[in-house]
């Protein structure tokens, strides 16, 4: 940014009425014409604001004091919200977080799907403390500061966030970012360490420490203290994805987390995707295997299956499920998981699934039902591959409720109906809507 461009932007406060969030969480209001996005101000409320970028289409700003507050603006659980760019609405309540989701779902599903549920579901609710299980610290040796800072980065900007804690993540975890940043000051590469990586199940926890250098005996030594100690297992990443290992002969290959209602364990290496929310997670796949309503002449296509998480719940009642997955890590691991509960109508192919599927085995399954659990860029061009003919009922499971609504455009052209949607609070605190949608065949 020019010199020029930071005198423009060192103004006095501007004074502006709210009217709406966006969907990152952003208050919006008109000023000569033209919109600002306000970070820190909800719906309705009467702000000062600094500019912080001004663009051609709209301006940026960020909230210094709130005249006239919401009904819903609450207090922050976290010291460092409107400073860590880890979360965006930890100064709206919960419930009207929830609220807000649910209104962005519907507006895109309109927007983006042309499309309206017959039925809005009653909202999934967790916990909205202490839930994240996996996540990725930012480490840096600051020099001005002689130490090193261990948490999250700061909005809109590189610096690491200088964090006594996080509240986000689980407890065991979210305490630790100081004997973290100590454990990491004490050893020989403390410059050459850039992130942690939390993995946790739901019972052992995992950090994964990316070095850029080797580590020395005594580096790994220290680890290895600071791991028993705080119990909690220590894996290594001097390389690629594929470099992850144990610190110690006894480090576990994989950790695990438990679906109480089908009696699973369902194991993963640290590395591997799963869902951030453990308790969420359980009343999603239950929420989810009773929208699908399977029984023993289902024949259920899971897409996206990841390590099993909901292909291996949905065996219990279905008579088959074929499970799809562009991991190949992750489909040894439900296949894994399958032999571990001795499942046998279980079946789980390596297909990737942004690509051309057609003619893939799987795809001449006589399946009847469907379920969707796509990353963010959703599943368009899967779903112009296969055939959905046959199909009496598909479940969609959403992070991103554009794509969805994209998708469910391209799902009501191809003969099926949106009966049902609603929101899950997968990632409370934050603008990320977690979404489910079922469609049926009239």
């Amino acid at each position: 940014m020019s010199r020029q461009h930071k005198k423009k932007l060192a103004q006095e406060p501007i004074e502006a009425q709210i009217t709406e969030l966006n969907h990152e969480g952003r208050g919006v209001c008109h000023l000569d014409g033209k919109v600002t996005f306000v970070r820190g101000a909800l719906a309705g409320e009467r702000v000062r604001f600094i500019y912080t970028k001004k663009r051609r289409a709209f301006d940026e700003g960020q909230v210094v004091e709130v005249l006239q507050a919401s009904p819903e603006r609450t207090a922050p659980p976290c010291a460092a919200a409107g400073v860590c760019g880890g979360c965006s609405l930890q100064h709206l309540s919960p419930h009207a977080q929830i609220a807000h989701k649910q209104q962005i779902l519907l507006e895109q599903l309109r927007h983006f799907g042309q499309v309206q549920p017959k039925n809005l579901l009653a909202p999934i609710l967790g916990p909205t403390l202490a839930y994240r299980s996996k996540a990725r610290l930012a480490v840096r040796y600051v020099q001005k500061k002689e130490r090193v800072l261990v948490g999250f980065r700061e909005v809109g900007k590189g610096f690491v966030a200088d964090l006594g804690g996080c509240p986000i993540l689980i407890a065991k975890v979210g305490g630790l970012f100081p004997q973290l940043a100590d454990l990491i000051a004490s050893l020989s590469v403390y410059q050459q360490i850039p992130q942690i990586e939390v993995a946790a199940g739901d019972q052992e926890i995992g950090l994964i420490f990316r070095h850029l250098a080797p580590l020395t005996d005594l580096d790994l030594q220290r680890l290895a203290t600071w791991g028993a100690k705080n119990e909690i297992h220590i894996y290594l990443q001097p390389g690629g994805a594929e470099s992850v290992q144990g610190l110690l002969e006894t480090t576990p290959d994989t950790l695990s987390y438990g679906l109480a209602e089908q009696d699973l364990r369902l194991h993963f290496k640290p590395n591997e995707f799963t869902q951030i929310n453990y308790e969420l997670n359980e009343k999603m796949v239950n929420h989810t295997l009773s929208l699908l309503a399977l029984d023993s002449e289902d024949c259920l296509l899971d897409l996206f299956c990841g390590v099993g998480n909901f292909s291996l719940p949905a065996a219990r009642y279905a008579d088959e499920v074929i499970g799809v997955e562009g991991a190949e890590g992750a489909v040894a691991r439900a296949k894994e998981n399958a032999q571990r509960h001795d499942i046998r109508n279980a079946q789980f192919y390596c297909a990737d699934l942004a690509k051309e599927v057609t003619g893939e085995d799987w795809t001449k399954a006589q399946y009847n039902k469907v379920l969707l659990d796509p990353p963010r860029t959703g599943a368009a061009q899967l779903l112009s591959q296969i055939s959905l003919r046959q199909v009496k009922k598909l479940v969609y499971v959403s992070c991103n409720a554009a794509t969805l609504a994209r998708d469910a455009g391209i799902l009501t052209e191809l003969g099926l109906t949106l009966r049902d949607a609603g929101v899950m609070d997968m990632f409370p605190h934050t603008a990320h809507v977690e979404s489910i949608a079922c469609f049926v065949r009239e």
